[in-house]
């Protein structure tokens, strides 16, 4: 039994959960996220609380468990708290800017790149520091994964952009291997 799926999911006040035939709904104070369900998993309200369990021992049902009971956390942090990634642009002459829904990148290309932001995320600059945010966890990352895909940080110089909390390895150039 998952160890993830045996603990309870706790409801904030504020927060309203549907549970339905194809999908559960959260509803919070940021917005509204909906998660699939699966046939192998029961979903169960108890008070302040939900309750995530397998139907039954079978491979399937063990593996959706704790997947569709994280599914169900982050749908509550998100309407209650929301979701952001930090990038950070770093390189000579490299900068970054938001212009209404677009993220304008300078990263060393003839042209400045301009990346439009999906619907219900946000982006601020702030130096050369570029923070992603919003309510679904799985579009925040994507979204950030694909404005890191744009330039990504090179081993010599460490030049691109990068997550703020990323380590990149270097590596020594041509006078380096002597």
């Amino acid at each position: 039994m998952s160890r993830i799926g045996k603990r309870a999911i706790d409801i904030p006040s504020g927060v309203e959960v549907k549970i339905g035939a194809e999908a559960v709904s959260v509803k919070g104070p940021k917005g509204t996220l909906s998660t699939p369900v699966h046939s192998k998993v029961n979903y169960a309200v108890e008070g302040n609380k939900i309750q995530v369990t397998a139907a039954d021992d079978s491979r399937m049902a063990r593996a959706q468990h704790g997947l569709r009971r994280t599914l169900l956390d982050n749908c509550i942090q998100g309407v209650t708290k929301g979701f952001q990634k930090a990038l950070e642009v770093v390189g000579v002459g490299y900068k970054v800017s938001v212009q209404g829904k677009k993220v304008v990148l300078t990263v060393g290309y003839s042209h400045p790149v301009e990346f439009p932001l999906p619907a219900g995320i946000d982006a601020a600059a702030e130096g050369n520091k570029l923070t992603i945010s919003g309510i679904d966890k799985q579009l925040v990352g994507e979204v950030a994964a694909q404005l890191r895909r744009v330039r990504p940080p090179e081993p010599y110089k460490g030049k691109g952009i990068k997550y703020v909390d990323e380590h990149i390895r270097r590596k020594a150039g041509k006078s380096g291997a002597k």
